[in-house]
């Protein structure tokens, strides 16, 4: 594991704990008080102040990639030329620039690169992907998307929090949480995004590096949506509108309600964990942790996670460009991944 903060313990290490298949042998972490929490968990691995040393002295099948955003593209590199297979904690990289070669080096050393999507395993978030899938609402039209918070989440240590400053960061509500909105809606909608655009804004905590606000207008051929992600929210919410040909779906919280397509007639109705309740999610990573290991252990499934993470680096380097623009809309084209849908 390269990393050693909350997102390493909190988040993925009782997923790995619960496999059978699978020994976590070695952590790294450039602060000596992680470490140590480390080894009071894992007492047997080996531990090691960079991830440069761990890489050196390990002899490994994989890596787990939970260091901030700014140290993902190099550590991916580095892993992938030693022949490891990596799963990196989103974002994968920070713009287009920083994945380029980055497929096909995981490619040619037949190793599977795979970004933690989480949120996908939300029992919520999948159970609306089930009733997509049936057709319970037809073809979808229309998606609205809020992500709302008074702040960040609170990260390890006392230097400030990363998320916050780049260039450990790489940016600011945009990465931390547009990334989560971009992948899930890839799955929903019916194509990829043929355009961008875009607001970034600092509408509360003008101490931060990045925004703390951004609202995003995404086109298909038949469909839309609107994205809005702050930290300057009064509450901790999630709302999500989905509406189609044949009727709607509204989450809020953790209630889920089917509507006849004017959005008037409940039809069904369904009670889940909210997605604001914490913000590691280790129940969750089982999911990812499943889907990484069927690539490595499949290497023709190997592909789709990579597509998703590529659309998802080219939108957000879109929505930034679209800002620095006013707002302009821009084309997508550049932006569909290998094995984007079209």
């Amino acid at each position: 594991m390269l990393g050693a903060g909350h997102v390493a313990l909190q988040g993925h290490l009782p997923g790995w704990i619960e496999r059978g298949n699978v020994d976590i042998v070695a952590a790294a972490d450039g602060r000596s008080d992680r470490l140590e929490a480390f080894a009071q968990a894992m007492p047997n691995t080996r531990r090691y102040e960079s991830s440069e040393e761990l890489l050196a002295k390990e002899t490994l099948d994989f890596v787990d990639v939970c260091t901030p955003p700014a140290s993902h593209a190099g550590l991916v590199r580095a892993s992938l030329e030693r022949s490891l297979h990596v799963l990196c904690e989103k974002p994968l990289v920070l713009s287009p620039e920083e994945l380029r070669g980055l497929p096909s080096l995981a490619a040619e050393k037949e190793r599977t690169l795979f970004t933690v999507h989480n949120w996908k395993h939300a029992p919520v978030i999948a159970r609306i992907g089930e009733l997509l899938k049936s057709g319970a609402i037809g073809e979808v039209r229309h998606c609205r998307w809020e992500t709302l918070r008074d702040r960040p989440a609170v990260t390890v240590g006392d230097t400030g929090n990363w998320r916050v400053g780049p260039p450990s960061s790489g940016g600011g509500i945009l990465v931390d949480h547009g990334w989560h909105a971009l992948y899930v809606l890839q799955s929903w909608m019916p194509t990829t995004p043929r355009t961008v655009a875009a607001r970034l804004s600092t509408r509360k905590h003008r101490d931060f590096a990045g925004e703390d606000t951004a609202e995003l207008m995404l086109f298909h051929p038949s469909a839309s949506a609107e994205i809005l992600l702050t930290w300057a929210a009064d509450e901790r919410a999630n709302r999500i509108e989905l509406a189609g040909t044949r009727g709607r779906l509204r989450l809020d919280g953790g209630r889920l309600t089917l509507y006849d397509v004017d959005g008037e007639g409940m039809l069904e109705e369904w009670t889940f964990a909210s997605l604001t309740e914490g913000s590691h999610h280790p129940d969750w990573f089982g999911g990812v942790v499943g889907e990484f290991l069927g690539e490595i252990e499949s290497p023709r499934d190997r592909g789709h996670n990579l597509a998703e993470a590529a659309l998802c680096a080219n939108v957000v380097a879109l929505a930034r460009e679209s800002n620095r623009r006013g707002g302009e809309p821009l084309s997508a084209e550049r932006a569909k991944g290998p094995g984007a849908r079209r």
